[in-house]
Parts: structure tokens; sequence; C-alpha cells
């Protein structure tokens, strides 16, 4: 079914629609794809498990080395025999959809084109490299903060209590992280595609940056899996400002279009 596609886009053109079995074809194609590549994804990251883990793990690492004895343990365990065979295939699936990004947002990409005109269709390599940029720089900022997140989260346990983390629930903490960071870094190519296809306006935006910044606060405290306030900060604000560069790309686009 994979050449349902293609041949339905190149029969499809500019001016015509995909009929629904068209359409729902070349759906089922992109999702097939995108499930490909990220399974090939998770089996070169379960192959380098050890590696990734080792890197995962060095932000806590660091951190109960620069504090004082008894902070913090950095050796991580496994309460149960299961957890240990979870935790890679855990792992392998965080990795292998950061590793099929490209794809995936190729395939997105290629699933809205036949809705788009033709000088919407151009922007097909830059949506799909800011993306990747942006989910990259999401997560690197995740990974650099997670070790403050941890130290404000492990401060609240009291004097007393001696912090052991299970590998499961460590590696669950950190991957959402890095998804949630990834993810909101990914709103302002959001806005940018609704300024291109005219469904918002820049000047809108502008006017709207108020409710704009309760709104960023929100979505960084909702898809913050740690909900401390250090995560929080560090996810909203360079979203606020991710908002304003949105608006100003789609000024300067817009601009040159001529008007009708």
């Amino acid at each position: 079914m994979s050449t349902v596609t293609d041949d339905a886009e190149a029969e499809a053109g500019d001016d015509e629609t995909l009929t629904l079995t068209q359409h729902l074809a070349e759906l089922r194609t992109r999702i097939i794809r995108s499930a490909l590549a990220v399974l090939i994804g998770m089996v070169v990251i379960i192959a380098f498990y050890d590696l990734v883990l080792e890197f995962l793990k060095q932000p806590y690492i660091d951190l109960c080395n620069e504090k004082p004895a008894g902070f913090c343990d950095p050796n991580l365990f496994i309460p149960t025999p299961t957890e240990g065979l979870s935790t890679r295939i855990r792992v392998g699936m965080y990795g292998g959809i950061i590793a099929a990004l490209p794809v995936i947002l190729w395939q997105i990409w290629r699933f809205v084109v036949p809705a788009l005109h033709a000088k919407e269709r151009k922007y097909a390599v830059p949506f799909v490299l800011s993306s990747v940029l942006l989910f990259s720089a999401g997560g690197s900022l995740a990974y650099l903060t997670v070790d403050r997140a941890l130290e404000f989260l492990i401060s609240w346990a009291g004097e007393d209590v001696q912090q052991i983390f299970s590998v499961s629930s460590y590696i669950s903490l950190i991957g959402l992280m890095i998804f949630a960071f990834g993810v909101g870094f990914l709103l302002p190519v959001l806005f940018v595609f609704l300024q291109l296809v005219n469904v918002v306006s820049p000047r809108t935006l502008l006017k709207s940056w108020r409710y704009a910044t309760i709104g960023m606060f929100v979505i960084a405290a909702v898809i913050t899996p740690s909900g401390d306030p250090v995560t929080l900060m560090m996810l909203a604000l360079p979203m606020l400002l991710l908002y304003f560069v949105a608006i100003l790309i789609g000024w300067l686009v817009l601009r040159k279009r001529p008007t009708v």
C-alpha cells in the first residue's frame, strides 16, 4: 500500500482533493512508516543501552558528588526481577522516538501537504529542520537542568530520609522531562505554521501576549513531570521567548507576500 500514497499525491496535484479512501490509505501509510522508524531507533538504542543509561545517569551522579555525603545515593537499584527488562524497553522506546523524530515530522508534513497551497509546500524542509533543532534544544535544556530539579525535590523529602531511587523511576522522570521540554519548544513551529496558512495573524498573536504568557506557564505546569517551580520556570520562559520569535518570523515571511 506504500505506492498508494505516492500515486495519490501525484494524481491529486495542486488543484485536486484526495478522496476519503485515499486520505485514509495515506494516513495508514504515514503511520506505518513512522512506526517502522521508531522500531529501528529502538533496536539501535537498546543495542547501546549501557552507554545511554550512563549518559542519562550522569546529571544525578554529578549532583550526588557535589553535595554532602548522605544527601543522595548515586547508585540506582532494581526492586523487582522484571524491572531491568522493562527499563531497557522504556529507554529504547524513548530513544527510538527521538531518533525517529525527523522521519515522523516528515511524514506529518507529507500528510498535511495536500491541504496546502503550493506556496506553503516549499516550507517542508525548514519545518522539519527547525522542529528537530527546537526539540533537540528543549531536550538538551531538560538534561542540563534535571539536576536542579532533583536537588529541589530531594530537599523536600526531609533531612532524615535516605534518597535511593529505582532505575525505572529515574528513567521515567528524565525521559518525560526531555519529552516535555522538547514538545514545549515545538510550539513556535505551530504558531509559525498557523500564520503561514492565514489561520492567525502576527498582529493577533502580538495582541494576545498576556494570554500567551499565562498559557505558557499553564502548559509548562501541566507537562513538566516533576512539578517543581525550577523546572516550570526553565521551560515556561524559553517557551514565551520563542512565542515572540514565532511572531517575528511570521511577520517577516508574510510581509513579503503580495496582497490579494
